[in-house]
């Protein structure tokens, strides 16, 4: 699994007809008026990655497998939803389950779907949903606080930690800044992830253009590319319409020569995916063999036995060394064997840090 990303927006934004088209599913019904999407659908695509079929081809891999990135479609937000305003509650719930949000906003105008401001606002409509997130962690932030701040004087140790993280979060929450803004040192980092506070998750904005504006963006993705730069997160720029029909398209050779007419040398997926990875800070390493040719992901400076635990704890648990080939000396040498005749091949031990690209093979014993 690549990472878990919830697509979340106002209604009638394009969100459940990207949600369909990325996961080439019908599962999420777009329609013509709010709440269409009330439970979370969910669905999963492989993360498309041309470095597996090199290896596969230099393996003579009989199977490739990818490694998968789950997208979870949230029902449209509404002014309020922090108060339960629109099955807000639920929502809200559903946000806090997700490691990312790919924020999916308006940046086209006319067309049938009526927007559910009147006018079409991709930073107004931005604003409204951080807003309602940040008024529902100022709520739960403040609640945990009275708790914490009593504990902390008490000499609870726990507690103190906690209150030195909530504190400036609050301060930054009632300035009508999202909690991703604070920056926490090494030992606050995971005092910040057990609060699961809604805006402390990473942003990617998905800027849903008409199908003219998908290779360069228009004056409204340009609005929110600079608001995205000004909160250090990730855009990218997508047609929820193209996708559509890209989704449609089982040939590759048709899909690419439909991206070509439209002047795109990829999908929206792809980047999405990639702006996802860069967000979350994933990379990716390899297995091959004549079996199959597989891709797995894992954190920017996972150590070892934690890369091999992501194929099975046994690994983690009884890991003896990593035999690690860097994907360009296994191309290069021909595979396996001939990495290892040239030298090329390593055995590192439980300190060492899997890097992009790796072909690794793990001994265990248990």
């Amino acid at each position: 699994m690549g990472f878990r990303c919830g697509i979340v927006g106002l209604p009638n934004i394009g969100k459940s007809t990207l949600f369909n088209a990325l996961t080439a599913t019908a599962a999420a019904a777009a329609a013509n008026y709010p709440f269409c999407t009330i439970e979370p659908n969910v669905g999963r695509v492989p993360v498309p990655d041309a470095r597996l079929d090199k290896l596969a081809a230099v393996a003579a891999s009989a199977k490739i497998v990818p490694t998968q990135l789950e997208f979870v479609d949230i029902a449209g937000l509404v002014r309020g939803a922090s108060k339960g305003e629109g099955l807000g509650n639920q929502f809200l719930a559903h946000i806090r389950e997700v490691d990312a949000i790919a924020h999916v906003l308006r940046c086209f105008e006319g067309g049938d779907i009526t927007h559910v401001e009147g006018s079409i606002d991709p930073l107004r409509d931005a604003d409204t949903v951080d807003t309602e997130l940040m008024l529902a962690d100022l709520e739960s932030l403040e609640k945990r606080h009275v708790n914490a701040t009593k504990k902390a004087k008490g000499g609870d140790k726990e507690a103190k930690a906690q209150v030195d993280v909530m504190e400036p979060v609050l301060a930054l929450l009632r300035e009508g800044k999202p909690a991703r803004v604070f920056k926490p040192s090494a030992e606050q980092k995971p005092v910040l992830d057990q609060m699961q506070l809604l805006t402390a998750k990473p942003v990617l904005y998905v800027c849903n253009v008409e199908e003219a504006s998908a290779p360069a963006g228009n004056a409204l993705s340009a609005k929110v590319a600079e608001r995205a730069r000004a909160e250090n997160a990730s855009w990218v720029v997508v047609s929820a319409a193209i996708e559509a029909e890209v989704s449609q398209l089982s040939d590759e050779a048709e899909r690419k020569e439909f991206l070509a007419s439209l002047g795109l040398e990829e999908t929206g997926l792809a980047r999405v995916i990639r702006a996802g990875y860069g967000l979350l800070d994933l990379i990716t390493y390899f297995t091959a063999g004549p079996k199959e040719a597989r891709a797995w992901t894992v954190h920017r400076g996972a150590k070892a036995p934690e890369a091999a635990g992501v194929i099975h704890t046994d690994f983690e648990r009884g890991f003896i060394c990593a035999e690690t080939i860097s994907y360009s000396d296994y191309l290069a040498c021909n595979g396996e064997q001939g990495a290892k005749d040239a030298g090329k091949m390593r055995q590192e031990g439980r300190d060492y840090v899997v890097q992009d690209g790796d072909v690794i093979l793990f001994r265990f014993n248990v």
